[in-house]
């Protein structure tokens, strides 16, 4: 190489750096024995910050903007001032380029589920996950602190750390905030605010920042979900017995099945009509002679026994039985069931008075009236 060549590669250099990936935080400026030489073009871009090491030692720190490095006050060391040692200068120089833009939609969650006590239902245990960003905000810090020496330094090398820095500081301020396990979902935003405050001291020990802070989502085990689901459900059914004459009617409805019911319940009330109409002695009732035929006698059976009601009764806010409709006889002769007494049977809606109950207001009508004088 001609020696006119070689001092003119000497006096001329240019200094950046263009990222063509996503995830690098900072990257090193390799020059050949790691020499700057003077006059050497530093740019800056926007975005980005360059950190000047000199013998190991961080000399600057040089924003967006571009640098001509030739000032007796930079610590910028060429090989032609040492021609002693053969264009090979001891001294070395080494440029960093930060990246200071935000790394955006990074992911944060607990491992292990963390303890709290909840008002409503005691020790429970939560999960949460989200999304964070992060960005440089002291370069010079960021290099010593957690760079070193490495030439391209990336997102993943420090994502792990800082999620354990999130997941710690979200255990301490969910187990403090005392707000209850069915209000964090309308609390989240108030909660990710909260949980940037208690990070940002300990990020900034780095040269780091988070913008941004998300909780996506805070949820209790599966059983846990489960049973609060079941809750869920019996509050929207509300009246048990409706639900259950609802659910069924929505059977009868599947597969024709109300069809068949519906049939065979028209089956068996024309039939009823029929046996009561042949003990009255209607048009299907009696004995029907047929031509040529011995006469023929239809016998129904019995109707079926009335059903046996038993009551409760109601006095000073208890609730005593239940009762037969004899005891509450016995119990109207003597004066403990009077009137204004209150009952109830199944099948009744509600408390209501005894002399108001047909079935029962006869046992005071049966009663002698008032002696003489009384």
């Amino acid at each position: 190489m001609p020696i006119f060549d070689f001092l003119s590669g000497q006096f001329i250099d240019v200094i950046h750096w263009t990222d063509d990936t996503r995830d690098t935080m900072v990257w090193r400026f390799e020059r050949e024995g790691h020499e700057i030489k003077y006059g050497a073009k530093l740019t800056v871009r926007e975005g980005q910050a360059a950190v000047f090491v000199h013998e190991g030692q961080l000399a600057d720190v040089f924003t967006p903007g571009l640098y001509m490095l030739e000032t007796n006050n930079m610590p910028i060391l060429t090989t032609l001032q040492h021609w002693d040692h053969g264009f090979r200068s001891p001294f070395k120089s080494e440029i960093y380029f930060v990246n200071t833009t935000r790394f955006q939609n990074l992911k944060w969650g607990t491992k292990n589920p963390v303890i709290c006590r909840d008002p409503e239902f005691g020790p429970v245990r939560l999960r949460s996950f989200g999304t964070y960003s992060v960005r440089v905000i002291d370069p010079a810090k960021f290099l010593v602190e957690i760079v070193g020496t490495d030439g391209e330094f990336t997102m993943d090398e420090i994502s792990y750390q800082i999620r354990n820095i999130i997941v710690q500081e979200f255990s301490r301020t969910i187990a403090r905030a005392g707000i209850p396990v069915l209000d964090m979902a309308a609390n989240t935003r108030e909660l990710g605010q909260l949980l940037g405050k208690e990070i940002a001291p300990k990020l900034a020990e780095y040269g780091l920042e988070l913008p941004e802070l998300y909780i996506e989502n805070i949820s209790l085990p599966p059983a846990v979900e489960a049973v609060l689901d079941k809750r869920s459900s019996m509050g929207v059914i509300g009246n048990l017995n409706e639900y259950m004459q609802f659910q069924a009617a929505e059977a009868l409805g599947k597969e024709g099945a109300g069809a068949a019911a519906i049939q065979a319940g028209l089956g068996a009330g024309l039939g009823m009509q029929i046996g009561h109409a042949a003990a009255q002695g209607g048009p299907w009732g009696g004995t029907r002679q047929i031509e040529g035929a011995a006469p023929v006698s239809r016998q129904m059976a019995p109707p079926p026994p009335p059903v046996e009601h038993v009551w409760h009764v109601a006095e000073n806010g208890e609730t005593k039985g239940p009762f037969s409709k004899a005891a509450l006889g016995r119990m109207a002769a003597e004066g403990d069931l009077t009137r204004d007494s209150y009952v109830w049977t199944p099948g009744q809606d509600g408390w209501m008075k005894a002399d108001d109950v047909m079935e029962l207001a006869q046992l005071f009508t049966v009663l002698p009236p008032p002696p003489p004088g009384a």
